[in-house]
């Protein structure tokens, strides 16, 4: 469990059925040996009610010794404490009689604990026991223990509801777990894509910018200082979008892409053929058509060795074409998070081999029926 988990665990409302508050409530059970014990005083005398009280003290030893079993998991050692609780409940019988079932309350929760698919059987044969055996055996001169029955069923099923809270406090804290594990890992995997997506974009306009401003400067052309005063400009703005992409406050606009783009083209020598505007794209879409751009824009520049591209844009979509030398499709990061990208909003992406030559990259967006909401508006 990781630090994040950890502090959830330590602000759970319900922290109250774990640790001490759980031996607590445990303590409490040891009320049925001292009721126990008032029986053997009212039975028997002597030496026999030494005898007596010493079975009731070992009961209860032994009921410590299982709660802390428990407590620590020790599952074979609960079973095996839970035997000598049962036989001792047995030999408290004799002299406690009726009084004894207080000790089959506690054996019975115990069992319930253990063994809750049988919660119910184990409570039903608890009851009965309670009920018939002080009335079957005549010489206690008693009727049915309808007051240990009552106490029996009342302490299983506090117990049983009780152990049903821990085990959903323990998978809710372990859900807890999970979800902040997941979203640290979806975190992560958002800034991996969108530093790739940055830096992938961003170090091929200041490497294509970089390479003119070299061939500048060799010809003399005073451009050139131009040129590295613009790679200087770009490097400072990647600077602050990385920052900005870690802390999660970047933002993407379609225009800001277009016009990145066009510079970008410009300096790699492809003719761009960019919409002059960006009104026909619906609002909603104009951050993630940014992204398409971006992505599909770098890629031109990197593989295709073109000569045109072409941006086209509808309101929910978008088509980057150029004339380079297309081919198949290779896996890559930008894509992928590209796909993720629109995938997530119900969105496709086509991208591949253009006619007759080039490639093509068409990003499409689901639409609202503006038209239909139009009317329900009237």
């Amino acid at each position: 469990m990781d630090s994040y988990a950890a502090a959830a665990t330590n602000r759970d409302p319900q922290r109250w059925s774990q640790g001490w508050r759980r031996m607590g409530l445990a303590a409490g059970m040891l009320a049925y040996p001292a009721a126990t014990a008032v029986g053997v005083a009212q039975y028997t005398s002597g030496a026999v009610a030494v005898a007596g009280y010493g079975v009731v003290a070992a009961f209860s030893v032994c009921y410590v010794l299982a709660a802390i079993a428990f407590g620590s998991g020790a599952r074979r050692s609960v079973q095996l404490s839970l035997a000598a609780l049962t036989a001792l409940f047995l030999a408290a019988l004799p002299f406690a009689r009726e009084f004894a079932f207080f000790l089959c309350a506690v054996v019975v929760s115990f069992a319930v604990l253990n063994w809750r698919q049988y919660a119910a059987v184990i409570i039903a044969v608890g009851t009965a026991g309670a009920i018939t055996v002080p009335w079957a055996v005549r010489p206690w001169h008693s009727g049915p223990g309808w007051l240990e029955a009552v106490a029996l069923v009342f302490t299983a099923l506090t117990v049983y509801a009780f152990g049903e809270i821990t085990r959903s406090n323990r998978a809710l804290l372990e859900t807890r777990a999970e979800v902040a594990r997941l979203a640290q890992q979806a975190e992560r995997d958002r800034i991996a894509r969108d530093l790739h997506d940055l830096l992938g974009h961003s170090l091929t306009v200041i490497t294509v910018k970089s390479g003119l401003a070299r061939k500048l400067a060799a010809a003399g052309a005073e451009r050139a200082v131009d040129e590295i005063t613009e790679v200087e400009q770009l490097s400072r703005q990647v600077l602050a979008d990385v920052r900005a992409a870690v802390s999660g406050y970047r933002e993407v606009t379609l225009t800001g892409e277009l016009a990145r783009g066009r510079e970008l083209l410009r300096a790699a020598g492809v003719t761009a053929d960019l919409p002059p505007s960006t009104e026909t794209v619906a609002p909603e879409h104009q951050e993630l058509l940014g992204w398409a751009v971006r992505e599909g824009l770098t890629n031109v520049v990197r593989h295709a060795r073109a000569s045109r591209c072409s941006v086209e844009l509808s309101r929910a979509c978008v088509e980057i074409r150029d004339d380079g030398l297309g081919g198949a499709a290779a896996p890559g990061n930008g894509l992928n998070g590209l796909r993720e990208r629109v995938t997530a909003v119900g969105g496709t992406v086509d991208a591949g081999p253009a006619r007759p030559r080039g490639w093509c990259l068409r990003v499409t967006l689901p639409e609202r029926d503006h038209d239909n909401a139009g009317e329900n508006a009237s």
